[in-house]
């Protein structure tokens, strides 16, 4: 039988507090791509969003061009009580790497943070039909799924079946 994989995640940056993380909001992209490159790129000089000015279901469009191809996007806000972070793998000291090889570490740390994220269609104005918008409804869905569940609760749901029956 396999065993599971575990890591640990460090909300402190070489001890700071995780405010002090860099504010990335407004400057998180999710492209309707692969880009098979990990790496630096100047990518602010080639990728210029703007705004259109226009309003499609509550959200404010903009327009880039990536390669050539128009995209049409629209920035939104992570939900309340979540937030976006950047992690990264956490450096050992040397005493630590000995006993842990890079390779096998899943130890990370907070990079940056953001909380809002810009999403972008190649061939559609963003929507609250959009997957990506419609998956945060989900959060809502396990939030409640997961609460636990009263006497009176069940009172009422008895009351509710009842009556239906």
């Amino acid at each position: 039988m396999e065993k599971g994989i575990q890591g640990s995640i460090n909300l402190r940056r070489n001890g700071e507090e995780e405010e002090e993380a860099v504010d990335l909001s407004g400057k998180v992209h999710l492209l309707p791509c692969c880009i098979k490159f990990n790496g630096p790129c100047d990518v602010s000089d080639y990728f210029k969003p703007k705004p259109t000015g226009m309003e499609s279901d509550g959200l404010k469009t903009q327009e880039a061009y990536f390669r050539g191809r128009k995209l049409q996007g629209a920035n939104v806000p992570i939900p309340d009580g979540y937030s976006g972070f950047v992690l990264g793998k956490k450096s050992l000291d040397k005493r630590k790497a000995s006993k842990i090889s890079e390779g096998n570490s899943n130890c990370w740390e907070i990079n940056a943070k953001y909380k809002s994220i810009t999403y972008w269609n190649h061939d559609s104005v963003p929507s609250q039909d959009d997957a990506f918008l419609r998956s945060f409804h989900w959060l809502a869905v396990a939030k409640t799924m997961h609460e636990p569940v009263t006497a009176e609760d069940l009172v009422s749901a008895s009351a509710v079946l009842e009556k239906l029956n």
